[in-house]
């Protein structure tokens, strides 16, 4: 889908207290981000912020990154999540939003940055074979995960393609999977803050596939900075 040019949305970023305008100068620094250290969440390709929106508020004692490709769409995260603190009565002190194309994720993050929980929801399925490396959950994705990652990945797509095809990357990575459903919206007890892609795929019918992976102790984190090498010799 083609976002239209907002020439205003970066001009409102600029002037966000919790807008990081270079995330690079953070890297290896993201706890010095907040005023207080507490562990560390990213949510990658945030969009329009309907999940982060809720789970951030709802979850005081994490703090919470966000991260999206387009100015366009970050600034409707932005104000989405002002709103939900505001409801509130709060301020979005534990979270930070920036501008970044995940491919280069190793750029803004550093091992000394651990993070807690990584959230996928709803990327971009990339579904034709040249274009597959774009996947956030490829496995040259997922080996920049792994060097930042003390705890689990969260993953959610409709596109069962997509979800076939990750189960096999999170294995291949070294990844265990430790939740697994076709159909995530059967289960209750699974079912957490949705987005708004995920409100529209239920409601049409679609079925919600969703895992939890946490990597393997047992795999050597040389075969992860390989598949780094790698990644950057395919680039």
């Amino acid at each position: 889908m083609r976002i239209r040019h907002k020439p205003w949305a970066k001009p409102e970023l600029e002037v966000c207290p919790f807008y990081i305008a270079n995330p690079t100068q953070c890297c290896g620094r993201w706890k010095e981000m907040f005023s207080t250290e507490k562990p560390l969440r990213l949510e990658l390709g945030c969009g329009k912020g309907g999940f982060l929106a809720q789970e951030a508020p709802a979850n005081p004692d994490y703090h919470y990154i966000a991260i999206d490709i387009k100015n366009e769409m970050l600034v409707l995260a932005k104000r989405k999540l002002e709103n939900a603190y505001a409801e509130q009565e709060r301020t979005p002190e534990n979270v930070r939003i920036c501008i970044w194309n995940i491919s280069y994720l190793q750029e803004i993050f550093s091992p000394k940055d651990r993070i807690d929980r990584i959230y996928i929801n709803f990327c971009n399925p990339w579904s034709h074979n040249k274009h597959k490396k774009r996947r956030l959950t490829h496995p040259r994705q997922l080996a920049q995960y792994r060097t930042i990652l003390d705890g689990e990945i969260w993953f959610k797509t409709d596109d069962a393609g997509l979800f076939a095809d990750s189960i096999r990357y999170f294995k291949e990575t070294g990844f265990s999977i430790r939740t697994l459903t076709d159909d995530l919206h059967a289960d209750q007890n699974l079912r957490y803050f949705e987005t708004e892609h995920e409100q529209m795929f239920d409601e049409m019918g679609k079925r919600i596939h969703f895992l939890i992976a946490e990597p393997n102790p047992t795999v050597s984190m040389e075969s992860f900075q390989e598949l780094l090498h790698q990644s950057e010799r395919n680039r």
